[in-house]
C-alpha cells in the first residue's frame, strides 16, 4: 500500500520537518527511549481525496469535547515510539488522525494503525485553545532538554520569570529568539488533565514555551521547527549558565539595560 504522502509534496514536506526535528531531539539527548511527543495540525494540507479515505479502525474517544478542532487533521507521534525511529520512518512511528464531527473522538487514517501518544488529549486540548483564540500556531512539542530540566530542580528558579530573566541574560540570541520567555508549571502527573489545564493557563499568560517542573518542556509555534528553535536557544542559555557554575563562578549575564536595548532594537513585547 502506498503512503498518503505520495504525490502530496506539501504534506510530505511538513512530515519531513517533523522527522528532522525528531532526529535533532535524539541527537541532543532530549528524547530517551520513547520520551517526548510531537503533534502538528496538518489540516491545511488535506485535500478532497484524503477526506474520503476510510479510517483504519473504530473512532477513539479523546476524553474531552474540543469544538475548535472540528474538521481538523493532525500528525501525531505514536505511543511507545522512539524519536530516533520517527526520524527515519515517520509514517511507521506516527500517524495521521482526523477529528470526528462530534469533536470528541479521533480516527486514524494513515499510513498504518499507529496509536497516538498517551499525551494526545493534552496536546489536542492545547490546539483547541490555540485555534479558539485565533492563533496561527500549528505545532506542539514536548521534550526533555537536560539543562533546563536540571535547573527546574532548584526552587529558586520556579518563581514567575526568575528563570526567564536569567536565561535571557546569558546570550543576546535567547532574548531575541525566545522573546516570550519560559513559563513555569509546578510538577504534576504526566499526561494528566491537570497538567494540560495548567499548560494552557501558562500559554494564555503569553508564553510559547512552558517548563514542566522536574519533567520537561512544552512548546508551541507556527511550525515544529520554530517550536524546536525556541527550546534550543533557551537550553543553550541554561548550558552557558551551568558551564559557568562548573568553572567556579556565577555568570554575571547581561544587565537589564543591555536586555532592554535588545527589546528596543528587535521590537520585542517583553
Amino acid at each position: 500500500m502506498s503512503s498518503i504522502l505520495l504525490d502530496r509534496p506539501a504534506l510530505k514536506a511538513e512530515i519531513d520537518r517533523v522527522a528532522e526535528v525528531a532526529g535533532y531531539l535524539w541527537q541532543k539527548g532530549w528524547a530517551e527511549r520513547n520520551g517526548g511527543n510531537i503533534t502538528v495540525n496538518v489540516t491545511d494540507f488535506v485535500d478532497d481525496a484524503m477526506r474520503q479515505l476510510p479510517s483504519l479502525g473504530a473512532p477513539v474517544a479523546i476524553g474531552l469535547t474540543l469544538p475548535s478542532l472540528k474538521g481538523c487533521w493532525f500528525y501525531c507521534k505514536g505511543t511507545q515510539k522512539r524519536m530516533r525511529d520517527l526520524a527515519r520512518y515517520p509514517m511507521q512511528n506516527g500517524s495521521l488522525i482526523r477529528i470526528t464531527p462530534d469533536c470528541a473522538h479521533y480516527e486514524i487514517v494513515a499510513d498504518e494503525p499507529v496509536k497516538p501518544t498517551s499525551e494526545l488529549p493534552s496536546h489536542l486540548a492545547v490546539h483547541n485553545y490555540l485555534i479558539g483564540k485565533g492563533s496561527p500556531y500549528r505545532a506542539s512539542l514536548h521534550t526533555h532538554p537536560i539543562e533546563l530540566v536540571a535547573m527546574s530542580h532548584n526552587p529558586e528558579f520556579l518563581n514567575k520569570d526568575v528563570l526567564t530573566r536569567l536565561l535571557w541574560s546569558m546570550i543576546p540570541e535567547t532574548k531575541a529568539f525566545a522573546p516570550r520567555g519560559l513559563g513555569i508549571v509546578p510538577y504534576m502527573l504526566p499526561s494528566s488533565t491537570e497538567l494540560a489545564d495548567a499548560t494552557i493557563e501558562a500559554i494564555d499568560d503569553d508564553y510559547d514555551v512552558v517548563m514542566w517542573e522536574k519533567h520537561g518542556v512544552f512548546a508551541v509555534d507556527t511550525d515544529i521547527m520554530s517550536a524546536f528553535d525556541q527550546v534550543d536557544v533557551l537550553n543553550k542559555s541554561a548550558n552557558i549558565y551551568m558551564c559557568g557554575r562548573s568553572m567556579g563562578f556565577v555568570p554575571g549575564g547581561m544587565t537589564p539595560a543591555q536586555m532592554q536595548e535588545i527589546s528596543d532594537v528587535f521590537h520585542l513585547a517583553k
